[in-house]
């Protein structure tokens, strides 16, 4: 039997996470803010290892692979969470809606002003958010003066599990910038920063206007079932 007149079949959201850590992240706010959303997390830790030894191209195939094997089990769309993949998921014919997690924030940051500084805590994740930044930029009709901050000793902390230190680290790098109209926190693992800096410059994080993003494309996936 098939759903009743007038409601809308139930699609899941898929997730493709590089750390389990950001399944507690994502799952608050899907309770928070869309309740009747069904996520289903797919982690692949390597995936990011190998996309920092590499580059990101080299895992096309295997961001691929994860891709179809998530439409295959009923996802109606996937989020990619992770900032140095995430232009390789976009790009990728998987059949139903693929996004980066980053590029709603991005578009705001951009929205923002011309002067936008990307922060990150691995290097590999500033060149594709840099490129997302031009862009987002060229889309708009907007000028845009992009640079990036590396916090190179964060990443060590969020390696050994203490995110209290890593956060604290990112924080304290984005409360280093006056000049610029925008802060963009570019990894997903960074979000918590964003509550604790004390700088003027707005700063934006990715997870809630990214999620917010997915459970759209899955509305709109489930509304041509």
């Amino acid at each position: 039997m098939g759903p009743l007149r007038g409601s809308q079949p139930k699609v899941p959201l898929a997730l493709l996470h590089t750390s389990p850590l950001h399944i507690p992240v994502f799952d608050a706010l899907r309770d928070a803010a869309h309740p009747d959303l069904e996520l289903r997390h797919i982690v692949v830790e390597e995936l990011l290892q190998r996309a920092r030894d590499e580059g990101p191209d080299a895992v096309a195939h295997e961001v691929r692979a994860v891709l179809d094997k998530a439409v295959a089990d009923g996802a109606g769309a996937v989020l990619c969470t992770c900032s140095t993949i995430g232009g390789v998921a976009e790009a990728a014919d998987a059949g139903v809606p693929v996004l980066r997690v980053d590029r709603p924030m991005v578009a705001a940051a951009v929205a923002t002003g011309p002067r936008v500084v990307v922060i990150g805590t691995v290097e590999s994740t500033l060149v594709p958010t840099l490129a997302l930044v031009e862009e987002e930029a060229a889309r708009a009709g907007a000028s845009v003066d992009a640079r990036t901050l590396l916090v190179a000793d964060a990443w060590d902390h969020f390696r050994a599990g203490d995110t209290d230190a890593y956060v604290r680290a990112v924080a304290a790098a984005a409360d280093t910038v006056t000049d610029a109209d925008a802060i963009i926190l570019a990894q997903v693992s960074m979000a918590s920063a964003q509550q604790l800096t004390t700088t003027a410059v707005p700063v934006l994080s990715s997870p809630r206007q990214g999620l917010a993003a997915g459970a759209a494309a899955v509305l709109g996936t489930a509304g041509k079932a």
